[in-house]
């Protein structure tokens, strides 16, 4: 009888559980279930709506259920950063607000009143990023200062999930790594810096790593969904579990784990908090097994993602990138820069700054789309030299897994900017990676080498040169 394991993969478009057994060696994938995600504008807030995504996620389950695959285990992850709020009867603080949101406009400032931009990468070796949960922090102190004189609890999204299934309360390592709240030398906690912040230190979970059993759905669960299931921990952070689906074991890989956020970076064994780092703008965020996620976050595919729906006609993806293949417009813009993170149209955003810096206007379609894919393509151009400069190290092959690994234009477009072979897939890197780390919790693998072989050997990876 088939073993089934469930990743329930969701971001900040679109969720999906997926299923994976093995069979001849291979891992086999089925999407079981997929439904909509998105920021709800509520009030002039933009928030995750968590009720309708446990609706969503319990809907998956039934879904398991009505085919008769029932999973041994689960396990849950998401977007970074983000978090809920508990009070004493552990009922929801307010509302569970997403990173896009204005609220930590200036929220660096009250911050660095109370340590250095420096001191605090050295103490975390995170990127700076207006929205991470330290910033997020501040902002309650300063607008609701009460949410956090009420808390019992703080959990990150993934976590919150998690709790609600099984009534137990875990903070997962990776994803709690994004916060720029942890400490990479002793992966835990920096409680000494969280108090200094004003933060109340007892509302944090002791850290947990990928690997650890949460526990079993609830009573109230298994009466609605039909079965038990052991609920175990993956990376939780969407990212870590995609760079656990790179198929390789070398040591000096350069991945692109390529969504609506491109995230490109290399595995490390240790933090680099160096101040050359820290000017470089790359992160060192948390994954399995301590491994260290050493990497930039680039604008990504939300750019497209979000022109795409303003366009009058409903194009394809494909038929996007097969415009802008036909374009020869040489502008160029910042994908980093702030004006492209959640702009009323990101169409004018990209014809602002082409007009502000003396390049030609995009105005169709293609050329919109063709200085999106093209600026993107540079800037990891950039962050290869980057990398390479900073580790003294020099890589052949750049690994993209996730949706955009079947963004063929784009992938040739990496090629050409980076100089290097480019290795495309599996695109379901992230569910990919949660499930690699349940079955290596139940023994399926002796190791992560001997999992990422077998995606290597399970799923179709081209290449680009």
């Amino acid at each position: 009888m088939d073993k089934y394991y469930l990743a329930v993969d969701i971001g900040a478009s679109s969720g999906r559980h997926m299923l994976a057994s093995m069979a001849e060696g291979k891992m086999q994938l089925q999407e079981v279930y997929r439904f909509s995600n998105g920021m709800d504008n509520k009030d002039g807030t933009l928030c995750w709506d968590t009720k309708r995504l446990l609706g969503e996620i319990i809907n998956g389950l039934k879904k398991c259920k009505e085919i008769g695959k029932i999973p041994v285990s689960m396990g849950i992850d998401t977007w970074g950063v983000d978090f809920a709020l508990l009070d004493e009867n552990d009922a929801l603080l307010g509302d569970t607000v997403g990173y896009r949101d204005s609220r930590t406009v200036d929220m660096d400032k009250k911050v660095y009143e109370k340590i250095t931009p420096e001191d605090l990468y050295a103490r975390t070796g995170i990127q700076k990023q207006i929205f991470n949960t330290i910033y997020q922090l501040m902002a309650v102190k300063e607008n609701t200062p009460e949410y956090l004189e009420q808390a019992k609890a703080i959990l990150m999204i993934p976590d919150y999930f998690h709790f609600l299934l099984t009534g137990v309360k875990k903070m997962e390592y990776t994803n709690a790594t994004t916060g720029q709240l942890i400490d990479p030398k002793t992966n835990d906690w920096d409680y000494e810096m969280i108090k200094l912040l004003g933060y109340n230190a007892d509302i944090f979970q002791p850290v947990s790593m990928p690997g650890t059993v949460v526990g079993n759905f609830s009573k109230e669960i298994q009466q609605e969904v039909g079965f038990d299931c052991t609920v175990v921990l993956p990376a939780t952070h969407d990212t870590g579990s995609a760079v656990l689906a790179v198929p390789t074991n070398d040591d000096h890989a350069i991945y692109i784990s390529s969504g609506t956020w491109s995230l490109m970076g290399i595995e490390r064994k240790e933090a680099d908090c160096s101040m050359e780092s820290m000017k470089a703008n790359f992160t060192n965020e948390g994954g399995y097994d301590h491994r260290f996620r050493y990497l930039k976050n680039i604008m990504g595919l939300w750019m497209i993602q979000s022109v795409k729906k303003e366009f009058e006609e409903d194009l394809s993806f494909a038929e996007i990138c097969s415009m802008a293949s036909e374009e020869k417009i040489p502008s160029i813009v910042d994908c980093n820069n702030d004006c492209f993170l959640a702009p009323k149209s990101m169409i004018k955003a990209v014809q602002d700054f082409c007009k502000n810096t003396n390049q030609p206007v995009p105005g169709t379609v293609g050329e919109i789309a063709a200085v999106i894919y093209n600026s993107l393509a540079k800037c990891y151009g950039d962050t290869v030299k980057e990398i390479e400069a900073i580790t003294g190290n020099t890589y052949d092959t750049i690994y993209v897994v996730g949706g955009g690994a079947n963004a063929g234009y784009l992938n040739e477009l990496t090629a050409k900017y980076t100089g290097k072979k480019v290795s495309a897939g599996p695109t379901e890197a992230t569910a990919i990676g949660n499930i690699i780390v349940q079955m290596l919790q139940d023994g399926v693998f002796a190791d992560l080498s001997e999992a990422r072989a077998c995606v290597g050997s399970s799923f179709d990876i081209v290449e680009y040169t």
